[in-house]
């Protein structure tokens, strides 16, 4: 009977807790999160690259899409994951990358550490050598990060909300 008391209290006690919660982000039952807005992306290289577009994350670091659209709405390129698989859809054109980070630097220039960005989009500080995340306006819905290391200089900037 103690056993059974036990039991149930700490069951009652686990669901308080996770009443109390507030998610990060919507999600499904797979974990996946989505987030829209713009980003713009500068690389300091000779001569300065620029990149920005219109876009819709969806999914999670191990399988999930982006969305790049121009801000007349025509679409820029559409990137998919999964394990084993990192396609990149341009136009009538797909193209097949070994990993994701591959797939990320051939459509925008530069190799965003994407797994940290779902983290940083929720508002956490995930730490990627050679990046400074600055979080201080998550909440409303600002993020920049900039990568010093390795060289050309990058940063990003991304106004978001949660779809």
């Amino acid at each position: 009977m103690n056993r059974r008391l036990a039991l149930s209290a700490g069951c009652a006690g686990v669901l308080l807790l996770a009443g109390c919660a507030s998610p990060v982000g919507p999600t499904s039952a797979t974990g996946a999160e989505a987030w829209s807005g713009r980003l713009s992306l500068r690389i300091d290289s000779e001569p300065v690259q620029t990149f920005s577009a219109l876009f819709e994350l969806r999914g999670a670091p191990r399988a999930g899409e982006l969305t790049l659209t121009s801000p007349i709405g025509s679409t820029l390129a559409q990137l998919h994951w999964s394990p084993g698989e990192a396609l990149l859809k341009d136009g009538s054109k797909t193209r097949r990358f070994d990993s994701l980070d591959a797939l990320i630097e051939a459509a925008t220039g530069a190799a965003i550490p994407v797994a940290a960005l779902f983290g940083w989009l929720a508002g956490r500080e995930e730490r990627v050598p050679g990046w400074r995340p600055d979080l201080s306006q998550i909440g409303t819905g600002r993020l920049q990060a900039t990568r010093d290391a390795p060289q050309p200089r990058a940063d990003l900037r991304i106004v978001f909300e949660r779809a």
